[in-house]
């Protein structure tokens, strides 16, 4: 029987959320003893557990079938990968970024300049595109201390939040790539294989959609029951349900969550109390 090898980073957020993608779609593993390869027992894959920049070549060269990394090491590594899914979490942006005390013009700004990162390849293809020269000085781990030290003008790094580059006197001035988690895989995988990468695809689909809605549960008058049909449609049709009080049913639908808070005073408008919101474990449409 084939087994699909999954390769995910050994440590860290990444590997957190992808070890807890894998278990939501209902597969189990022990790895209790930190192994760096560990098989599912209910389910036909094996966890190579590695460095994330290793991890598009391993899958490049066959020893992985498919892997979850951040889009900036594929942009960085250049392997002849495709991405499989796109995950939608542990987003960042990859940014260049100088001591706040400097006023930055725009990228020629940059020319006759040094820059410290640790992602050389990306930060050279924005250089070329834009006909800049300036020197990258390659150097892992704490690049944003490298102007506070004198071994660079600026940098170019992982952004999230900001906070890491104010606290060491940087702001941010150019974006050059957003990057999220993706699901990368070979490209001739066999057919066995692909069939159970199609499995693992559909569930953890269906996980990823419910996580990206609710099940929002309310009271309403009975004559204001197309009104709410309108605002919150549902997946086909919303479920209505004829209360104890004479007039007044219960509404039953499922709703992005990224819309509810825009349509709130909406349903409260057309009579809508109690209303309910709860997570939805898994999704499929």
């Amino acid at each position: 029987m084939s087994i699909l090898r999954i390769a995910i980073q050994k440590s860290g957020r990444l590997s957190e959320k992808s070890l807890g993608l894998i278990s939501e779609a209902g597969i189990s593993f022990n790895n209790s003893d930190r192994k760096l390869i560990t098989q599912a027992t209910n389910f036909p894959i094996e966890l190579l557990f590695l460095r994330d920049d290793d991890i598009p070549q391993y899958v490049a060269d066959g020893v992985a079938d498919i892997g979850i990394v951040g889009e900036n090491v594929i942009f960085e590594k250049k392997s002849p990968i495709r991405v499989v899914e796109k995950l939608g979490w542990a987003k960042c942006r990859l940014s260049i970024a100088i001591p706040k005390s400097e006023n930055y013009t725009g990228p020629s700004y940059l020319n006759g300049k040094k820059i410290a990162t640790s992602y050389p390849n990306i930060l050279q293809k924005f250089l070329d595109e834009n006909k800049i020269n300036c020197e990258i000085h390659e150097i892992s781990g704490s690049v944003e201390i490298a102007p506070g030290i004198g071994l660079a003008d600026g940098i170019f790094d992982i952004v999230s939040s900001g906070s890491t580059l104010i606290s060491n006197g940087l702001r941010e001035v150019e974006v050059v790539v957003k990057s999220e988690a993706v699901i990368i895989g070979d490209p001739n995988l066999s057919a066995e294989k692909q069939e159970i990468l199609d499995k693992l695809l559909f569930r953890t689909r269906s996980v990823q959609q419910g996580k990206r809605h609710k099940y929002v549960v309310l009271n309403a008058p009975k004559e204001n029951v197309d009104k709410i049909v309108n605002v919150i449609p549902g997946m086909k049709s919303p479920t209505v349900v004829t209360l104890a009080q004479e007039g007044w049913v219960s509404v039953h639908s499922v709703l992005e969550e990224s819309r509810f808070w825009d349509i709130i005073d909406q349903l409260k408008e057309c009579g809508a109390e109690g209303i309910l919101v709860m997570p939805i474990e898994k999704m499929i449409e």
